[in-house]
């Protein structure tokens, strides 16, 4: 294996929940994730700032009177918002809980926060071992190949995996990693085999392009799975990355893909599209990105 370090094996598993019908699945993911790693849960609720935001400043158009009466209702309206956004929040929090606890058996801390998203998550990175994030947010609208406005700033911005939660989500029996070859996909490999999350199910190692550039890096890939416990099916595919997973992960039956999160720079990203954005945009199953 390379030598950049794994991740540490403490910390915990942290749900980012919402008001999204993608919620639930989150939950169901995240509890799924924490047992097979024995690591605690938490589930996590960020208040947006436009939920508690300043009163708007009209003063420059109305008398004094006008003015004073004005703020002093939009103070007290958005001190309303806050204290409603706050309960709603807890509301949320407690129902995940009271959810994992039926249908997992498991306990869950609680975590509100304000603020954005991506800056709770980063926040609290340092103990982490693996955030969950839904596909598509509250906001989610229901357009085609949408996906939620804090999802990819979230995985750009921290270093640890997350999982995608797909809805809905079934039992995991099989997994593939997509492998192209690079220092990426081989550190998703070396995470893979050194983790016990994926222990014990069906693994494809899923290579896209007819050629036999990666065939050295395919076969040390398979010895480094095959080390750990694994008994990993290579997988050619010919076509476009994202268009041949998508349908291998839905003929195949793959429960969960494995791939590297953004390999190229937001510049290169802009001009050719990013292969991970397109995946999660069409795939109906969870995704581990990992770096």
């Amino acid at each position: 294996m390379s030598d950049i370090p794994l991740i540490p094996d403490g910390g915990r598993v942290i749900a980012a929940v919402d008001a999204s019908a993608h919620a639930r699945g989150v939950a169901d993911l995240a509890a799924w994730a924490a047992q097979r790693l024995g690591v605690p849960l938490e589930v996590l609720h960020a208040i947006e700032r436009d939920a508690t935001r300043p009163p708007a400043d009209f003063s420059g158009s109305l008398s004094l009177g006008s003015q004073e009466t004005l703020l002093a209702e939009l103070a007290a309206h958005d001190e309303q918002r806050g204290q409603l956004a706050q309960r709603q929040g807890r509301a949320m929090l407690d129902q995940a809980r009271a959810h994992l606890r039926a249908s997992a058996g498991v306990e869950a801390e609680a975590r509100l926060r304000h603020g954005a998203l991506v800056d709770a998550l980063t926040d609290v990175e340092a103990h982490v071992r693996l955030f969950v994030i839904g596909q598509r947010g509250a906001h989610d609208d229901g357009t085609p190949l949408h996906l939620g406005r804090n999802l990819e700033r979230a995985i750009r911005a921290v270093q640890r995996p997350v999982l995608v939660a797909a809805r809905p989500t079934g039992t995991i029996r099989r997994f593939a990693i997509a492998f192209d070859g690079s220092a990426t996909a081989q550190r998703c490999v070396e995470l893979v085999a050194a983790s016990p999350l994926l222990q014990g199910l069906d693994c494809h190692l899923v290579t896209v392009g007819a050629d036999d550039r990666h065939a050295p890096a395919r076969a040390a890939a398979l010895a480094i799975l095959q080390a750990a416990g694994f008994r990993p099916t290579p997988i050619v595919l010919g076509g476009a990355p994202d268009e041949a997973l998508r349908v291998h992960v839905a003929t195949e039956h793959v429960d969960l893909l494995v791939m590297g999160a953004y390999g190229h720079s937001r510049l290169h990203r802009l001009i050719v599209g990013s292969t991970t954005t397109r995946v999660l945009q069409t795939t109906r199953v969870p995704v581990l990105l990992l770096r």
